[in-house]
């Protein structure tokens, strides 16, 4: 946990909403010089804190409309401090909770050094990042369409099919292979939509491609020396990463990636674990990704693979492997060498 100890002159807090926002300023002895509720529109912020902009820092809570006011404080060289919502307790706490509350709270945790840190990711980045996020929504959809074709061949007892049906061309006769008209509809209905996506996350992928710019390209090539990842997936792994440069080490990057279980200690026992849901929930899922593309076409993977799960199950060593593959990821982009599967699987 990293936390915001920048001394100023004033202290801005702010409870901000999509149309709205509450703000609060401190001067260095904790006295309220504005505590006022306003439009959330750059011209009402600016204008309600140039009387303080000499020595100002501002802070908000991580929700999902921080960006605008990100960017305006770039523009306007504004110090911005992005609070990390799951670590803010003395927000969420307390007796009585409202905007004037929140705003005064986030504003005190500024002067006194307690702001816990989220990471305010680039504006020129963000949104073909917001692009690949969009994108692996879509594809949970179309695997959701999947399984429900899946699911009920076997709600009807119906064989398992020969092929796999991701693939468009293993697709053609499925919804005439069930005897109900109305299930025939149910299933053609999911087809139809199938085709829809097939062509759509073609177009994306497309577009992500050709207009992607990544601050490394060498990175991009060194990301796609491990077996297992492909155009997309080291694009997420760049883009949900940014700069590796901002982890001080591989413990930090496979906590920031969930891919470690954090535990829960006092007086020197275990009591726990927790911060299942701290951390960066897309690198976790294409981790997650390439662990199970690793091992296609891969036997020294295959032979590793099987070694752990003897030992610990096949899910743990599943795990494992993603583990192995987050902190590999890590050191080939900071120390810019490509993967090497024999000295991977001897460690």
């Amino acid at each position: 946990m990293r936390f915001y100890t920048g001394q100023h002159r004033f202290f801005c807090g702010i409870d901000l909403h999509a149309r709205s926002m509450f703000v609060c300023i401190l001067d260095g002895q904790g006295n309220a010089l504005v505590h006022k509720n306003i439009r959330a529109t750059p011209e009402e912020f600016l204008n309600i804190v140039a009387p303080y902009r000499d020595n100002l820092a501002i802070a908000v809570e991580c929700i999902f409309s921080w960006c605008w006011l990100a960017d305006l404080c770039a523009r306007e060289k504004i110090p911005f401090i992005l609070g990390h919502a799951l670590y803010m307790k003395a927000i969420h706490g307390g007796k009585s909770k409202n905007d004037k509350i929140d705003a005064l709270k986030i504003a005190t945790l500024l002067r006194g050094g307690m702001i816990p840190q989220a990471y305010v990711y680039p504006a020129q980045m963000r949104a073909t990042r917001d692009l690949l996020r969009r994108r692996m929504h879509l594809m949970h959809k179309r695997a959701e369409l999947l399984a429900h074709i899946q699911n009920t061949t076997s709600q009807y007892n119906l064989p398992e099919f020969e092929k796999v049906i991701a693939y468009k061309k293993n697709r053609t006769g499925i919804a005439e292979a069930f005897s109900d008209p109305t299930v025939r509809t149910s299933i053609a209905a999911d087809l139809e939509l199938i085709d829809h996506y097939d062509d759509l996350l073609k177009r994306l992928e497309l577009f992500i491609l050709r207009s992607a710019r990544v601050h490394d390209p060498n990175a991009l090539l060194l990301l796609r020396s491990v077996p297992g990842i492909g155009k997309i997936l080291s694009l997420v792994i760049l883009y949900e990463t940014h700069d590796i440069r901002r982890f001080p080490s591989v413990q930090h990057f496979a906590s920031y990636s969930r891919l470690v279980r954090c535990s829960h200690m006092s007086a020197g026992k275990r009591t726990g674990s927790g911060g299942r849901k701290i951390g960066n929930a897309h690198l976790k899922w294409a981790f997650s990704e390439v662990a199970v593309l690793f091992l296609r076409a891969n036997p020294q993977a295959q032979a590793w693979l099987a070694r752990t799960a003897s030992k610990y199950g096949k899910p743990k060593a599943l795990s494992i492997l993603a583990h192995k593959l987050g902190r590999a990821v890590y050191h080939i982009l900071t120390k810019e060498r490509a993967f090497d599967m024999n000295r991977f699987l001897d460690e």
